[in-house]
């Protein structure tokens, strides 16, 4: 999996979600992410189809919502995100959230029978905390190959990065800029400062440092840009340091329907 993407969530409007897809995957991105309730797979699949890069380069990746989880519903469901997005598999389909219609064995096991029919490569989940990472690893013989959460340097989830680690499950960070507030942090804005860079190259640089890929919603041209050029940053280890010493948490996304406690 491609350690920076882009995400697409709120890029709703069709004809700037094929141009931002088509753009990023022509400045180098080889991974895009997506989902049902987005409400824009098939302008995320447009996207993939206009731009000068083979489908089998290109990590896709979608997540089914909340009402469709039921057993049949994920294997209908998916099917349908397929034909929106003109494709024959998915590298990697998400439980979106633990809730709703979400049944450990009987979703998942859903999820196992795509994966057998060749329809996806990996099973992934998202906003799991450890208690639904247990569940589910216990669930399904396949492994769960990743989790996507909200993280950021405002939100910097060690304990879920210590448990994926030890489950050998890769952390995919979503809204890794904090919807914008990382602009207004001093510390990432004196060390974008002495690299020359956005204080979003320094989240981005931050979290790969932390072995977690990002998937920074861009539709601009010029912020998807700037966020590859997070690649080529360098954090020292005293930076990283003063990043991880940012004394905040705070979490952006929280619906009615979030796992309690977390």
């Amino acid at each position: 999996m491609p350690v920076l993407g882009l995400g697409t969530w709120q890029n709703a409007d069709p004809e700037a979600c094929v141009e931002s897809v088509r753009a990023a995957l022509e400045t180098g991105y080889r991974h895009v992410d997506t989902a049902q309730a987005y409400d824009n797979e098939s302008s995320v699949g447009e996207g993939i189809a206009a731009a000068d890069v083979d489908r089998e380069d290109v990590f896709l990746a979608t997540k089914v919502w909340i009402d469709q989880l039921a057993g049949d519903d994920v294997v209908e469901s998916t099917e349908a995100s397929l034909d929106r997005l003109g494709v024959d598999y998915l590298d990697l389909l998400y439980v979106h959230w633990p809730a709703g219609d979400y049944d450990p064995a009987e979703t998942l096991s859903a999820f196992e029978e795509l994966r057998a029919e060749g329809r996806i490569d990996r099973i992934g989940v998202s906003n799991f905390e450890p208690e639904h990472l247990e569940e589910a690893r216990s669930a399904i013989d396949a492994p769960i190959f990743a989790n996507q959460v909200e993280m950021h340097p405002l939100l910097q989830q060690a304990n879920l990065r210590e448990y994926c680690a030890e489950a050998d499950i890769e952390l995919v960070a979503y809204s890794p800029l904090a919807r914008g507030e990382v602009f207004d942090v001093d510390v990432l804005s004196d060390i974008a400062a002495d690299h020359g860079v956005s204080e979003a190259q320094v989240s981005l640089a931050w979290l790969r440092e932390k072995g977690v890929t990002a998937i920074p919603k861009a539709t601009g041209v010029d912020h998807i840009e700037d966020n590859w050029a997070s690649l080529g940053l360098e954090l020292t280890d005293e930076e990283v340091a003063r990043i991880d010493a940012i004394d905040r948490e705070e979490r952006l996304i929280d619906p009615d329907f979030a796992p309690d406690g977390w």
